[in-house]
């Protein structure tokens, strides 16, 4: 047989999650434990009429072959329970113990294990009673506090939300939840309230009420609960001596403070939020001094201040006026500043201290007269919550970060907000080493070891950045690495450039450097060169204009990027090696796979991340968000503002995709293209030939009569740029030529290109020599040549193209300038005329040999 039951002394999640696996397992009986809440028998003794359970004392004799265990890891003691029977666990805590043969486990990020089941039941054709659906919302608002607990997920509400439409009783459920205490209870709570003493540990306040009592009280949970509630501290332990036991009951409110962690140093257990423990052989005073012992070892800050605080920070000197630290807010978009004078804090400066100055006319008093005074501070490693105490109680929404009296940054009441909107995720650290290892050269990987151990040595931290760290996520090839340095990049590359036999080439006003390795082969092969940054902040003093820049933090430097997506980075410190930084949401739009701008004026401050963005979202296969395509359409005015360098240099980067037809149809869906000039018009027809343009062009060079000069990428994106004007249309061309700054070369190419197609009926007349093929064709360069011939639908001028290209061009007479003068013709504009009439009839056959060149030169002579 088959049964469900769940742990001792259970509580309405236990009872509605019994219920729930007796849905999905209608074969097995779903068992009542032996001892039961109060509150969970009085709901039985009203409504257990109309619910499938079975008391404990009733089970039917015989072999349970499978076992399924809701809301706890610890099976019960059972008859016809076998070594060899199967046994499911099903329990939103986290699996504590190692299973063994036959065992499964299932779980999940939810507040209560009856929300597990409700996803399978809403997906069933099951339709609950109004009974069945009242407990299983028991259930869910018991483990989660009616939905207010911090471990309350979306999939609880959901399953709340579906009850409630199936008839769930709120009436009922707030009933049996708010039991009043029995006169046993009252009596014991208030003993326990008299004793209760708070403790401060590592940030956390922690309380510990103590009592004894000659009677046996039951359900002491819910006078921890009720002491909870009342005193709100981040955990309680309620220790009660009752007929010679010692009864301990736990609770926590943080993921610091592990409660379970500590009843397992008495025998007992739990999990983190919620645990107990029977003890025999010590004293309340004994339990009271292990478990502040233990305390003490086991909580851990689950996270620090180092976590989310930005490093590097602007200072100002007590000196300043209010006015310039009303332009420096203004520059660098900050709520405060930390105050110092010689090196030390003197105190801290917030903006509605500035604004108040300026509406009072005190622009030019000194800062020191309206700042907070004193060293208000905190340490990298304290905990949020101590942070979060230091903010109220001091009024203020940012802190400086301190270290052996060094000013490391500054922790915001931003960074506070982010992270209860972004609960921490679990360490990636492995999972990114091991891809790290997979995805770069060994050799390299070693160089980035050392570069990060001398940061370090220098009191810098390295991080690797960008394009690389998207991709390695994303599971793409990219060794375009580039490191940012907090503290200083070029100073960095000095030092390394001697330890690794490097040069280092320096751009002060940048703060970058380049470590270019010349020896062979090169120690970073298949690389020969690094890229260093100063972490560094931008601000731009009108839309569109180039950035001034100033040294920051990593999370500023991350902040001025693009798009969420490339806002990512690995911290190379060894202490954190692996860690994945996401100020800004980039790994959840990787996953969502989403183009997003970091901020409303993305795209005013740099309209040129428009082709960025379009370009990006057609690579990777993402879609652009929906406010930030609205943001998009909104600043495309403001192409027309920007150099025509910088949007060609975009527009160079989407002709060298390897499906640029792609990105181009999005351009000229959403009007790019018109923007930056109307003579610009991409047709889906277009894709194939864009595709095949490199390939095609090399094999027009190759069989070519004379050698081209190859330029790379930069050639194939003018012959890109030649297929999006307008047929024929020599303005257009020279119009496109100029917005986008290019130089004469590629300028000649697209007017020479318009030109041609024009004259296109000329080439396939029919009946045209190849002399008269060569005077059409020869004035115009081979790649011009090139462009008619790949766009050409019509057969015929297509192979006199090749003809051309093959032949005729390389056609040349066997007399020469000097040869004419040697049989005595006049010098002047004749040799030109000559040279030609003799080209013209060596290309139609007429001539062959040098005796015939002589002889048409001397008709020609005697003729003119």
């Amino acid at each position: 047989m088959e049964v469900i039951t769940s742990h001792d002394h259970a509580d309405f999640d236990a009872l509605a999650s019994i219920l729930g696996a007796a849905v999905l397992y209608p074969q097995a009986i779903p068992l009542l434990p032996p001892s039961l809440n109060r509150n969970v028998r009085d709901f039985l003794t009203l409504y257990g009429g109309e619910l499938p359970f079975v008391g404990f004392e009733d089970l039917p004799r015989g072999r349970i072959a499978r076992l399924i265990l809701v809301d706890t890891q610890n099976p019960p003691t059972l008859k016809g329970l076998r070594t060899d029977s199967e046994i499911i666990f099903i329990d939103h805590h986290p699996l504590e113990k190692e299973l063994k043969p036959k065992m499964s486990y299932r779980g999940g990020e939810v507040g209560s294990t009856t929300t597990l089941l409700m996803k399978d039941i809403m997906e069933s054709s099951f339709t609950p009673s109004m009974v069945e659906a009242t407990l299983l919302l028991l259930g869910i608002y018991e483990d989660t506090g009616s939905l207010s607990y911090l471990s309350t997920r979306p999939e609880d509400l959901r399953a709340a939300a579906w009850l409630l439409e199936k008839g769930a009783n709120l009436e009922v459920v707030s009933n049996f939840l708010h039991n009043p205490l029995t006169k046993l209870q009252k009596k014991l709570y208030h003993l326990l309230l008299e004793n209760a003493e708070f403790h401060e540990v590592r940030g956390h306040t922690v309380m510990i009420a103590a009592a004894e009592t000659p009677q046996p009280v039951e359900e002491i949970s819910t006078l921890a609960h009720h002491l909870r509630d009342l005193h709100d501290p981040q955990a309680v332990f309620v220790i009660v001596a009752s007929g010679g036991n010692i009864h301990l009951v736990a609770r926590s409110t943080s993921e610091a403070v592990d409660v379970s962690s500590i009843a397992r140093e008495f025998g007992g257990g739990g999990h983190k939020r919620a645990a107990a423990a029977l003890i025999s052989g010590h004293t309340l005073g004994e339990v009271r001094e292990k478990i502040l012992n233990h305390l003490q070892e086991k909580i851990v800050p689950v996270i620090t201040v180092e976590e989310i605080m930005s490093h590097g920070v602007h200072t100002l000197p007590s000196s300043a006026t209010v006015a310039e630290a009303e332009e420096a807010m203004r520059r660098w978009g900050h709520e405060g500043f930390p105050v110092v004078d010689g090196g030390e804090l003197v105190g801290i400066l917030t903006r509605g201290q500035i604004d108040r100055a300026v509406h009072h006319g005190l622009r030019q008093e000194p800062i020191v007269r309206i700042m907070h005074k004193g060293g208000i501070k905190v340490s990298p490693q304290e905990s949020v919550e101590t942070l979060q105490k230091i903010m109220l109680d001091q009024g203020l929404g940012q802190v400086p970060v301190v270290d052996n009296g060094q000013i490391l940054g500054i922790v915001t009441r931003t960074d506070l907000i982010k992270l209860w909107a972004s609960p921490p995720q679990p360490s990636r650290a492995g999972e990114i080493k091991a891809r790290m290892e997979k995805a770069l050269p060994h050799n390299l990987l070693a160089v980035l070891h050392q570069a990060s151990g001398t940061a370090q040595e220098m009191g810098f931290n390295l991080y690797l950045v960008g394009g690389f760290v998207r991709d390695l996520l994303l599971g793409l090839p990219n060794l375009d690495i580039d490191l940012v340095v907090e503290g200083g990049a070029i100073a960095l590359a000095r030092r390394l450039a001697g330890e690794l036999k490097a040069r280092a080439h320096t751009h002060p006003t940048f703060g970058t450097a380049k470590l270019l390795f010349e020896q062979e082969p090169s120690p970073i092969a298949p690389l020969s060169s690094l890229d260093l940054a100063t972490a560094r902040t931008e601000f731009y003093e009108h839309p569109t204009a180039l950035p001034s820049v100033e040294r920051s933090s990593i999370k500023q430097d991350l902040g001025r990027r693009d798009f969420t997506i490339n806002t990512l980075a690995i911290s190379l410190r060894e202490k954190s090696y692996g860690e994945l930084l996401d100020f800004y949401g980039g790994a959840k739009d990787l996953e969502e796979r989403l183009i997003r701008v970091l901020h409303n004026l993305s795209f005013v401050e740099d309209p040129t991340r428009i082709l960025r963005a379009l370009r990006l979202e057609q690579r990777l296969g993402f879609r652009l968000e929906p406010r930030s395509e609205e943001l998009l359409q909104g600043a495309l005015d403001l192409l027309r503002r920007v150099s025509g360098e910088r949007v060609w240099e975009e527009l160079e980067a989407t002709f060298q995709e390897a499906k640029p037809g792609k990105t181009l149809d999005r351009l000229q869906a959403l009007g790019v293209l018109a923007h930056i000039h109307p003579g610009l018009h991409y047709e889906p027809s277009l894709d194939k030939m864009l595709e095949a343009l490199p390939q095609r062009w090399e094999e027009w060079q190759k069989m070519g009569c004379r050698p081209v000069a190859k330029k790379g990428g930069e050639e194939l994106a003018i012959l890109s740029l030649a297929l999006l004007l307008p047929d024929g249309d020599t303005q257009a061309a020279r119009g496109v030529s100029q917005r986008l700054k290019r130089s004469t070369a590629d300028s000649r190419i697209l007017l020479e290109f318009s030109e041609l197609r024009a004259r296109a009926p000329q080439i396939a007349k029919r009946g045209l020599a190849k002399s008269g093929l060569y005077r059409i064709l020869a004035p115009y360069r081979t790649q011009v040549l090139f462009l008619l011939w790949l766009t050409s639908d019509s057969k015929a001028i297509r192979n006199r193209l090749e003809l051309y290209h093959h032949q005729l061009a390389c056609v040349e007479t066997i007399l020469r300038g000097d040869d004419l003068r040697e049989m005595g013709v006049p010098r002047g504009p004749v040799y030109k005329k000559i040279l030609q009439a003799l080209r013209d009839a060596r290309l139609d056959g007429k001539i062959k040999t040098r005796p015939d060149e002589i002889a048409l030169v001397k008709r020609l002579v005697q003729k003119a």
